[in-house]
């Protein structure tokens, strides 16, 4: 077995390499910039090498620089996690070169499935259905839209060497054809430093799901169940569970075996995913392999119990697999929820900053239920700008589904994280959403169910009813230790009341609460009564309550006159006040918001592309006025109405912060 094996990566899957490294008595090294120098994998590793400045173009994916750090370590191999240099055949090439073993598969593999365009072909060839499309390069936007027009409207425009969700674009007509052409070709030249394009047929109402496999060099390969990937956003995967709500074991078999006779033409080793779209009759279509490890995988990990990561570098050894087809079993059922540092009240746009609070929940392993939680950031640091936006994998699994959605439920209410946007109310939104809830979703879910994007949640009047129970009783913990502080006046002394108002959500409650050891007694003015018990004291920022029954985790904070509470996606001021108080509060005039109707304004910390306009220029209604660049993704902003540029703040090469002003509007 190897030494010290080097982890040409960052982040959360370099801190995942480590621990199975770990596991199996084998010494790491880290990589990372200017950017990654106090970051969580640096310091997990024995050994961490500089490669140079922030920009992954500068570092992460030089090939040089890598190589120079292996040869400074002496690592005998290399595991290349996903993205960067995971699929670069180059990359590969050189460490064979090197004699150093590569975590992965053969360089022909690589080329022949990495490779998009070629991959297709190849499946053809094989015989494997796949999606329309043209699969030859293509030279300009013209070009595009005359292949679009021939396959037929909607297409998908995607990097040649894409993956992530980077460089792709779904075009309805020809300007988006052509719009969407140049921002693809731009994110995959600064992503995968290869900007070739392809164009297939957009499958409307598709899943997708994909196949986990795994192969060694000794003539076997096995599938270990599929991954159903169908809640996406701008093509990019949100959340992901194994085995998939709608496949049936006909179609799994199915579905593995095509896998794995497609592995096997390529003399594929390692794990790697063949990705297929599957339509309303179960049929699927050959979308593209990733020779690689997913981002997804901790799934399959928890309904087979195998770790993909340790049979990777033991394949990379030499080893045979040990364990054979008929040795996988499906046990009980996986959810995973990417956590990204990106707003999604501000339609998902990326967040950048420092964590100022990260507790993941507990990793916990009982009879009934398991949490796992990936990630690479820490409390105190920072989520940069050159990265992708994603801070950690958040994994449950339980005996059947729904046991392993409310587990998921749970845990991301227990999962605190300030100081950024960061898009955990709206995962606690699709675990609760009725649609995902029985499983019937498709990859079109959040433009469908959300088209005019995340507005935060509407509680209903029960659970409404449930948290301001629960408020009422840590106020009144609270009140009680104000009226114990010392040093009061005489004659002074504060009482704690029995009724009280709570409002929240718009709704207004009157309540009475009666208290004793083991908890308090909450009845609402139409006799409807909660029994509340929990452990919070003041100042803590996670409450959890048992609500009659109903178990209720809070994330707290403290406002005038209350809390604001998170749970399950909503985000809520809730005011307990006393009769009189909320009497007098009835009268306070609200406050109105600035009108920022006629300013264009940066809707997240980035780059200034582009801008389209000058001042004079009238406008229409969905024209393009700038291109922002921020982690990696390019994004267009438009006019929301027809007007006239009064004033232009911003040039191309320009850095702005959130709500700095591009322009203004007569």
């Amino acid at each position: 077995m190897f030494n010290k094996i080097l982890i040409a990566n960052r982040g959360e899957i370099a801190c995942r390499v480590i621990k199975t490294a770990r596991k199996m008595g084998i010494k790491t090294v880290a990589i990372y910039s200017d950017a990654d120098r106090n970051a969580l994998h640096v310091e997990m590793a024995d050994e961490a090498v500089h490669i140079g400045p922030s920009p992954a173009n500068q570092s992460y994916i030089v090939i040089d620089k890598v190589m120079e750090a292996i040869r400074k370590t002496g690592a005998e191999a290399v595991h290349p996690g996903y993205g960067f240099l995971s699929e670069n055949s180059k990359f590969a090439e050189a460490l064979a070169a090197a004699g150093v073993a590569f975590v992965g598969p053969p360089v022909g593999a690589i080329e022949k499935m990495g490779d998009k365009i070629t991959s297709k072909k190849i499946a053809q060839e094989a015989g494997v259905s796949t999606v329309p499309g043209y699969m030859g390069l293509i030279a300009d936007g013209d070009e595009a839209v005359k292949i679009s027009g021939e396959i037929g409207y909607p297409v998908m425009i995607k990097a040649s060497a894409g993956g992530g969700g980077k460089g792709m674009r779904i075009a309805w007509k020809e300007d988006e054809v052509r719009e969407g052409f140049q921002s693809s070709k731009n994110e995959a030249a600064s992503s995968f430093g290869d900007d070739r394009i392809f164009i297939e047929k957009f499958v409307t109402q598709p899943r997708h799901i994909e196949i986990q496999v795994l192969a060694d060099a000794h003539g076997n390969c096995i599938y270990l169940g599929e991954r159903e990937c169908s809640i996406q956003r701008r093509n990019q995967k949100v959340i992901e569970e194994a085995p998939s709500p709608f496949l049936d074991p006909a179609t799994r078999k199915a579905m593995g075996e095509q896998a794995c006779a497609l592995a096997q033409a390529v003399g594929y080793t390692s794990a790697g995913t063949v990705e297929f779209i599957v339509d309303g009759d179960r049929k699927f279509y050959f979308l593209e392999m990733n020779t690689r490890l997913q981002v997804e995988h901790p799934v399959t990990e928890l309904i087979t119990g195998v770790d993909l990561v340790e049979q990777m570098i033991r394949v990379a050894n030499g080893e045979p697999l040990s364990i054979t087809q008929e040795d996988v079993k499906l046990n009980g059922w996986a959810m995973e929820s990417r956590l990204y540092a990106e707003d999604p009240y501000r339609n998902f746009l990326p967040s950048i900053g420092r964590l100022t609070r990260y507790r993941p929940p507990a990793e916990l392993a009982v009879e009934g239920a398991k949490v796992r939680n990936d990630t690479g950031v820490f409390e105190g640091g920072e989520i940069s700008m050159y990265y992708d936006p994603m801070i950690a994998k958040l994994c449950t699994w339980a005996p059947d589904r729904g046991q392993a959605i409310e587990a998921m439920r749970n845990a991301l209410d227990a999962f605190e994280v300030e100081g950024i946007g960061h898009n955990l109310p709206f995962l606690s939104a699709v675990m609760d959403h009725p649609k995902f809830v029985s499983g019937n979703i498709t990859t079109a879910f959040i433009a469908e169910e959300y088209p005019e994007g995340f507005q935060g949640v509407a509680l209903s009047d029960d659970a409404l009813r449930r948290i301001a129970a629960a408020c009422v009783a840590m106020n009144r913990v609270a009140e009680i230790r104000r009226a114990r502080v010392s040093g009061t006046l005489d004659n002074h002394e504060r009482k704690v009341g029995d009724n009280w108002n709570v409002t929240l959500q718009g709704q207004s409650y009157d309540v009475a609460i009666a208290a004793d050891q083991k908890g308090a007694t909450v009845t609402f003015a139409d006799q409807e009564t909660f029994r509340v018990a929990g452990d919070w004291t003041p100042g803590d920022q996670l409450a959890t309550m048992d609500v009659s029954g109903t178990l209720l985790v809070l994330k707290v904070g403290k406002i005038s006159g209350g809390f604001r509470i998170r749970s399950r996606g909503a985000d809520l001021k809730v005011h307990v006040r006393s009769p009189r108080q909320a009497e007098l509060a009835r009268l306070m005039p609200e406050k109105l918001p600035p009108d920022t109707s006629k300013l264009l304004l940066c809707p997240m910390p980035g780059l200034i592309v582009s801008v389209n306009v000058e001042i004079g220029d009238e406008v229409q209604e969905g024209q393009a006025l700038c291109t922002v660049e921020a982690m990696k993704m390019e994004n267009i902003l438009r006019a929301e109405r027809r007007g006239t540029v009064s004033k232009v703040n911003a040039a191309a090469g320009d850095s702005l912060a959130v709500d700095d002003v591009i322009m203004e509007f007569e």
